[in-house]
């Protein structure tokens, strides 16, 4: 138990390390206030059925870190700014130009960060109308004048900016990836809320079932955790060089492969794709038309969220995006050039187009088992629902999968700050 309780201990000891979690705490508590200020006109209770029927808003709502559901002044959330991070991230890779900003060091991550903040202020105003666009259809607000139309839009994209804003304060001030964390608030915010009506809604006769519920939520933690940190270590060889009379090199080391190189990019690619159908069936069942009628209810019904047919597309489109988001942001080309470049080889491979093929060769390989594990984190909902019978909580995989990677990525930054004033004191 000491053990446990030490390394929490140290952390207070140290004052900039206590500072910069209070710091972060604060944060948080500014952030949940601000997410319970709705926008006026808004029917909640239609807006919660609402979002209970559409996984595509569930999903946005994660990453909004649960102000979406109560269509707060923070609404959007940070999904403008995630959607211009993977925009620029996408266009890194094709654009040289923007590679080259991207090596600059901390200047050139300053100006690639406010190429973001540019193309984050178009997007939220144009999910600002669609969303308006999509209350409006379903009843859950009333029309507009332009006006207060603009005076909408504009206090959500001033919330999504504030969000942003409060996000840096926190990676600069505080602990962590201040926007991983604000998600990782969000999703941890909604948690009693969720518990709690499960308990009122299920009663007595479905504890057991809230058992099994929880059961499977501790096996999805640990099977994150055990993928989110397997690697595949490739053995590097550097041959031994003579400079000056003096050798250099010789040493081994290793080249880690993740199994799960992507992260959850490929799930929200995915949802994106798989719920335009259901949309557009929708859309269509509003034309007078008999024939185009009968046309979008037959792809709701083929489309429907809880169907095979719309689960077994979706698992698809999951590992066919994990492998090209991962061929987009690991090139083994390039990194078979690095290590020629400096000397390395792989023991029984031959340096250059050699080291390409086999690191390519391996990558096929693992990357099969993180898309796989992604796919099955994504269908965990529909899967809970059917084992537990619990509708009100449900199993959210790419939630947790979030939480945990945050948490992990959190804890070896504290272990890292421990571990360097360990040093330094003994320095001293």
């Amino acid at each position: 138990m000491n053990k446990i309780l030490d390394p929490i201990k140290n952390i207070f000891k140290i004052k900039e390390l206590k500072r910069k979690i209070l710091f972060t705490l604060l944060i948080f508590l500014v952030f949940r206030i601000f997410a319970h200020i709705p926008v006026p006109g808004v029917d909640t209770k239609a807006l919660k059925n609402f979002f209970a029927q559409s996984q595509f808003l569930g999903l946005l709502d994660i990453f909004s870190g649960g102000t979406l559901a109560n269509f707060s002044i923070m609404a959007l959330g940070l999904n403008p700014y995630i959607n211009a991070s993977i925009i620029f991230q996408l266009l890194t890779m094709i654009f040289p130009k923007l590679e080259e900003i991207s090596k600059e060091g901390e200047a050139g991550k300053q100006r690639i960060n406010q190429y973001i903040r540019f193309v984050t202020l178009p997007l939220a105003a144009l999910q600002s109308l669609g969303m308006y666009a999509l209350f409006k259809n379903q009843g859950i607000i009333g029309g507009l004048s332009p006006l207060s139309l603009l005076a909408l839009v504009l206090t959500m994209v001033g919330g999504t900016l504030l969000l942003v804003w409060l996000g840096e304060l926190i990676s600069e001030y505080g602990m962590g990836n201040g926007t991983s964390l604000i998600i990782f608030a969000g999703i941890v915010g909604r948690m009693p809320i969720s518990l709690g009506q499960t308990l009122m809604t299920t009663g007595s006769q479905s504890i057991f079932n809230i058992l099994i519920f929880l059961i499977l939520a501790i096996i999805v933690i640990m099977a994150t955790v055990v993928i989110d940190e397997a690697t595949r270590k490739i053995t590097i060889q550097y041959a031994k060089r003579i400079r000056g009379g003096k050798m250099y090199g010789g040493q081994a080391t290793h080249l880690p492969l993740r199994i799960n190189q992507a992260g959850v990019i490929p799930i929200i690619f995915s949802v994106s794709i798989v719920l335009l159908p259901g949309i557009l069936g929708r859309f269509l069942e509003q034309v007078p038309n008999p024939l185009i009628f009968s046309f979008a209810q037959g792809i709701g019904n083929l489309f429907n969220p809880n169907g095979f047919f719309y689960n077994a597309t979706y698992f698809i489109l999951i590992i066919g995006f994990t492998y090209f988001y991962t061929a987009v942001t690991f090139n083994p080309q390039k990194i078979a050039g690095e290590i020629q470049k400096h000397g390395g080889f792989i023991p029984g491979i031959r340096p250059g187009t050699p080291t390409a093929k086999f690191l390519n060769y391996i990558l096929v390989r693992i990357t099969l088992v993180g898309a796989i594990f992604l796919g099955v984190i994504a269908l965990l909902p529909s899967l809970a629902r059917v084992a537990t019978g619990v509708t009100t909580m449900m199993l959210g995989g790419t939630g947790i999968l979030i939480v945990v990677s945050v948490v992990l990525e959190t804890v070896k930054q504290l272990e890292s700050m421990l571990i360097m004033r360990e040093y330094e004191g003994f320095l001293k």
